[in-house]
């Protein structure tokens, strides 16, 4: 029956560039945005180490090609995984393992090729680097993608995990101190920031993940459960940047005020609008949070040594 949707969609899909359905089966949206947080954990690690920029210069690199490679290797396999569910939501069903642009065959020569090629690469740059890198992938594509997403409401909890990877990968290419508030903080970050930005997706597209039966938490508890966690979520991470303290004040006090502005946006959106506007303006805003706190990391971290 698969086999038939999937040609019966082939049909309808235009002749596209290899590089295009290429990108699409990585989920190249999503290698970019944890490259930046890969970068930011990286260049925090620099900081903290006293390490000028280009006196790493092979190390940042070897780490970027290798977290590229791997993040897509991640997306690959989950989009082979999920290609009976990707079929029934709007937002999915034209990925190239859905319309058979990419095979079973084929994807997974992909996905295990770059995964091989962006560890070896990670391993160059540092062995705990290639560590966390295939911990992020594991994560992602066994407890998140094949154990949990169609089981439990704590699918986001477990895949959050993953997404959490990106920073350590990039700490653990320059430095092996894991202890240093700065790795745990970004990396906490990270974990929480995942949760209420996960949510909104889901109350977008709750009618989505309803048809394709993935028990999201607004379509298993409902929505009005959905912003009482989320605003918990938010207050942890407000709570967690008390951790970027050591490392810069200034991005300690940016996290806590965005975090309190994202939670006073949730509270009174909430009253004010509807369901869907509210959430996603929680997503927009969620997209705003990460972008300031990550480019302020990284340009604290580089210019700062340079004055």
């Amino acid at each position: 029956m698969q086999r038939v949707q999937n040609r019966q969609l082939s049909l309808d899909v235009p002749t596209r560039p290899f590089i295009h359905i290429l990108f699409d089966t990585i989920k190249i949206g999503i290698v970019k945005s944890n490259l930046i947080a890969m970068f930011a954990g990286l260049c925090m690690a620099l900081y903290v180490e006293g390490i000028p920029f280009f006196d790493r210069a092979g190390t940042i690199i070897l780490a970027t090609i290798g977290s590229f490679l791997v993040i897509g290797a991640a997306g690959v396999f989950n989009n082979l995984y999920d290609r009976d569910i990707d079929v029934k939501m709007d937002r999915t069903k034209m990925r190239p393992t859905v319309t058979g642009q990419v095979g079973t065959a084929g994807g997974l020569a992909i996905g295990i090729g770059i995964a091989l090629a962006g560890l070896a690469a990670l391993y160059c740059a540092s062995p705990l680097a290639a560590l966390f890198g295939f911990l992020g992938l594991f994560l992602y594509v066994v407890p998140y993608t094949m154990w949990t997403k169609r089981r439990t409401v704590y699918n986001t909890e477990v895949g959050s995990l993953s997404g959490a990877m990106p920073p350590l990968i990039g700490w653990a290419a320059i430095s092996s101190d894991l202890s240093h508030s700065g790795a745990m903080a970004i990396f906490l970050m990270m974990l929480i920031w995942q949760m209420p930005h996960f949510y909104a997706i889901a109350i977008r597209r709750m009618d989505e993940y309803r048809a394709a039966r993935i028990p999201m938490l607004p379509v298993v508890k409902g929505i009005r459960r959905t912003y009482v966690q989320m605003n918990v979520y938010l207050a942890a991470l407000f709570l967690s940047s008390v951790l970027f303290w050591p490392f810069n004040p200034v991005i300690a006090v940016a996290n806590a005020v965005l975090s309190l502005w994202w939670l006073a946006l949730s509270v009174s959106g909430y009253r004010r609008k509807p369901e869907k506007k509210w959430a996603n303006a929680m997503f927009v805003f969620s997209l705003f949070h990460i972008t300031i706190l990550m480019l302020g990391i990284i340009v604290f971290s580089l210019v700062k040594p340079l004055f």
